[in-house]
């Protein structure tokens, strides 16, 4: 049976380099010490539980609780992630919860890489330049981002 207040709190996930992700919480305000946290997660909606991946890199706190995870080659496929988070006691699970996460939402983020190919070539009759390049990539499978770009033109 599920304790109250022993689930984790302020759950978030950041996204960088393309394909690393980090997971970090808060310990549940009513969780004894000895309460252990064991996070899993899969981009895919559809499939069985066993198919959840468990973290293999947990970050601990000053008392060896898990409160976070660094996940490697990540990729979020339909733009919603699927995490599972087991609560335990005693190698008992007292809390299961199951969180579907948009990457749009407040608790994810992604650190994007830099415009890719970026090209410049300027006139000197007109003083005018033309500057292109390629989007960045991201960690989920998605055609039809819109990115914002600022330019800093410094003479040098």
């Amino acid at each position: 049976t599920a304790m109250n207040g022993t689930a984790i709190e302020n759950f978030v996930c950041v996204i960088y380099n393309v394909s690393f992700m980090n997971c970090t919480w808060h310990v549940g305000r009513t969780a004894q010490g000895d309460t252990q946290y064991f996070l899993y997660w899969k981009s895919l909606s559809y499939g069985k539980m066993e198919d959840f991946m468990e973290c293999q890199n947990y970050i601990k706190d000053s008392c060896g609780r898990h409160t976070g995870c660094r996940f490697q080659n990540v990729t979020i496929e339909n733009k919603v992630a699927y995490f599972l988070v087991n609560a335990s006691r005693s190698g008992q699970t007292i809390q299961k919860l199951i969180l579907s996460v948009c990457i749009s939402d407040y608790i994810f983020a992604e650190k994007l890489t830099p415009p890719l190919n970026v090209t410049v070539n300027c006139t000197g009759v007109s003083y005018g330049c033309e500057i292109q390049w390629q989007r960045p990539r991201t960690s989920h499978v998605e055609r039809d981002n819109c990115f914002k770009y600022e330019i800093d033109v410094e003479n040098v």
